[in-house]
């Protein structure tokens, strides 16, 4: 074995993996090479390599306890490994501080404690011991030892095994609708989805019986660079999107003159008419208009000085402390050095002293931008606020769940949240898909992955920040490709997407981390399993309360008959399709392949006659799985060649998937609408209009549409509440 193989072995990098189509791949050099570089290791000396491999191997030995110890708090009896160099002292001190304060203190001999594994390093002796806990509150504490004249410390974090349940939300199975919040059409937006649209959308649905309403991720993209517009690649996992604002609903909306004269002026009502009447969403026709009129609401809201206002600001800031800080101070730079050069799209492209959010330069930028960064602040309360009048609002209307979050896979590289923890981040790499039957050419997502090495070292923060952030606004919430939280595909820089390497990722703590936010949170918590998923994953899950992720175009046997409802799990999330996959319409008429066919997403020419001809079949597989289960009525099925689309399947295919044991069912607007073109295709950008359609109808219209009234009816007496 090489150098570079051991160091990528105790890194956690897989030497190989089984693709989607039962291959063994092995990993290449030059790719374990680049990532390792790309994680902060010297690989260009020997030596150095061999340091590296010596620390890894020494480091769990030489330190008295590990970087973060998970006790299971469903268990009667906990102990941590502390690990000791010999005849340093006969007895040692431990302290726990929980995370509101309190302590707990002992002194412990040495020879009282059972005795483990022992290990030599330069004629030095390590033992392990096994120390025994006291039983504290579930959360993040930490542990102090110390031994003679050493002290160590470590993250302590008591979590439960299972997330909070579906079950314990409601007493019986539940569905909604899954929306992208920018394709809301309503007569009072400014061009695309809000805030106010969201929250009207969910009184409608709750007052027809729903019990959830799916969302596209809401995260934060980059203000000043609005054209950056996939809610899967933003800038950080831990803040809002803000040009989701509903402006008009902002405080000292009607009271501003200045607000008030400008959206008056012919000028601006032909900027908003122009943003709601583009085909397409204009993402900088509907920032033009926003940010302009709340600058001058937050010169508002500081001249009026509202004591009740100016507290709950403040209260706001202050919970969320220097996170809120770095990000506003992320805004005001970006803002700052883009006017300076058009193409500074992120830290990247900055002058490299403002590269480090702790430097001199970065810490004058804020004295001398006070009002600024206030003003970004002041965005992210905005949009605080009317997110939680949004769930406050499902809540009290009846709905069990409400707002059903999604949590994106990562951040790009040139956002806030890698600007202000480079530790925690590689920068260059990139995280992606390898090469599977929806895109045989694998995937680079673009998106920065979270070093595991780093991510334990901090006790799991960067995670927990993100979770909790989340958490606060949802009754569920999505983590997309939950499988990257066991093993995730890393793409090299200047490296090809097929040509990636797989990284193991302690997922039994993540598992424990997810549980324990999850039930401060009372948030139930889907993972999206699709894709090739390892032996036993599944039942990892399970184990730990998570929902799986269940797509009806995927649950087929091998001889491509789909499987009856009954075989889907209880635990588990239901839908016909995803943002990424054919609406039902557009899957029936064949409207993927054509766009697949078009783009060149085919390697070979075989593969697209093959999908074409597998595709025919599908629709009869369908055809008589609904017949099967007596959801549909056959004298009124649609053709199948010529297809077309009709309501009866529309309707017959979400009666099939009610009748799953499933305890949530997502209806995407664009199925329960009959939209034919899908939200995104995956590997596309320009190519096809991702992220940007509206749908076809107003919210003031929405509930009087035909095709949402038979809907809402189907369900209503497939699910019924109660």
């Amino acid at each position: 074995m090489n150098l570079i193989e051991k160091l990528a072995d105790l890194v956690g990098f897989h030497r190989d993996y089984i693709d989607a189509f039962g291959n063994q791949v092995t990993a290449k050099d030059e790719a374990r090479r680049a990532l390792l570089k790309a994680m902060g290791y010297d690989i260009d000396d020997e030596q150095a390599i061999a340091a590296s491999i010596t620390e890894l191997e020494q480091q769990p030995w030489r330190k008295i306890l590990p970087q973060v110890h998970i006790a299971k708090s469903e268990e009667h009896h906990h102990e941590v490994v502390v690990t000791f160099e010999q005849g340093v002292a006969e007895y040692f001190n431990w302290t726990i501080t929980t995370e509101d304060g309190n302590e707990q203190s002992a002194q412990v001999n040495l020879a009282d404690l059972r005795q483990g594994e022992s290990a030599e390093f330069d004629g030095v002796v390590f033992t392990q011991y096994f120390l025994g806990l006291p039983r504290v509150a579930d959360g993040y504490h930490e542990l102090v030892v110390n031994y003679g004249e050493q002290t160590d410390s470590c993250h302590l974090i008591f979590a439960p095994q299972t997330c909070y349940s579906p079950n314990e939300a409601a007493d019986f199975k539940m569905w909604g609708f899954a929306a992208q919040l920018y394709s809301l059409q309503s007569e009072t937006n400014w061009g695309m989805g809000d805030y106010s649209d969201l929250t009207k959308l969910v009184k409608g649905a709750a007052a027809r019986g729903a019990s959830a309403i799916g969302l596209n991720p809401l995260h934060p993209l980059y203000q000043n660079n609005p054209a950056h517009r996939s809610p899967y690649s933003p800038t950080s996992r831990c803040f809002l999107n803000t040009q989701y604002i509903d402006v008009t609903a902002a405080p000292f909306y009607a009271q501003s003159k200045a607000a008030q004269a400008l959206v008056a002026s012919k000028e601006f009502q032909d900027k908003i008419a122009f943003a709601r009447s583009t085909e397409l969403i204009d993402y900088p026709a509907v920032a033009d208009v926003k940010y302009q009129v709340l600058e001058l609401l937050y010169s508002e809201f500081l001249a009026q000085n509202d004591t009740t206002l100016v507290a709950e600001f403040e209260a706001f800031k202050q919970a969320n402390e220097a996170g809120l800080t770095r990000h506003a101070t992320f805004e005001a730079l970006y803002e700052h050095f883009r006017e300076l050069d058009f193409n500074a799209y992120g830290w990247p492209k900055w002058p490299e002293a403002y590269q480090n959010p702790h430097s001199v330069e970065v810490s004058e930028f804020k004295a001398q931008n006070q009002e600024r960064i206030g003003y970004f602040m002041y965005l992210q309360w905005l949009a605080h606020r009317q997110l939680l009048n949004a769930q406050h609002t499902a809540k009290a209307d009846g709905m069990p769940v409400g707002l059903y979050l999604d949590l994106a896979v990562g951040c790009d590289g040139s956002g806030v949240d890698v600007w202000s923890d480079k530790d925690v981040y590689v920068a260059g790499a990139s995280v992606g898909a390898p090469p599977d039957l929806l895109n045989t050419l694998g995937q680079d997502w673009g998106l920065t992955p979270i070093n595991p090495v780093a991510l334990k070292l901090q006790g799991y923060q960067p995670l927990v920040r993100a979770l909790r952030s989340n958490m606060q606004y949802a009754g569920a919430l999505r983590i997309d490709h939950i499988l990257g939280l066991m093993r995730q595909y890393w793409v090299a820089p200047g490296m090809k997407a097929d040509e990636g390497v797989f990284i193991t990722y302690p997922l039994e703590d993540i598992l424990r981390i997810i549980a324990l936010e999850s039930r401060r949170s009372q948030c139930v918590v889907i993972g999206e399993d699709l894709g090739t998923v390892p032996e036993g994953f599944g039942d990892i899950m399970q184990a730990h309360g998570l929902l799986s992720y269940k797509v009806l175009f995927f649950e087929t046997w091998e001889s491509g008959l789909f499987m009856r409802p009954e075989m889907y799990p209880e635990q588990s999330m239901v839908t016909v399709s995803t943002h990424d996959l054919p609406t039902l319409a557009g899957w029936w008429t064949g409207r993927d392949l054509e766009w697949r066919q078009n783009l060149n997403l085919y390697p070979n020419e075989q593969m697209g006659i093959d999908d074409r001809n597998n595709r025919v079949a599908d629709r009869n597989h369908l055809l008589a799985a609904l017949e099967d289960m007596q959801v549909i009525d056959m004298t009124k099925a649609p053709e199948t060649s010529p297809a077309k689309m009709n309501r009866e399947l529309s309707l017959a295919v979400q009666k099939y998937m009610a009748l799953a044991p499933s305890r949530i069912q997502l209806i995407p607007l664009e199925d329960a609408l009959e939209n034919v073109e899908q939200v995104n295709i995956p590997g596309t950008i320009d190519e096809h209009p991702n992220w940007l359609q509206r749908i076809p109808v107003t919210l003031e219209e929405l509930w009087d549409n035909q095709a949402m009234s038979d809907i809402c009816q189907t369900m209503q007496q497939a699910r019924p509440k109660n």
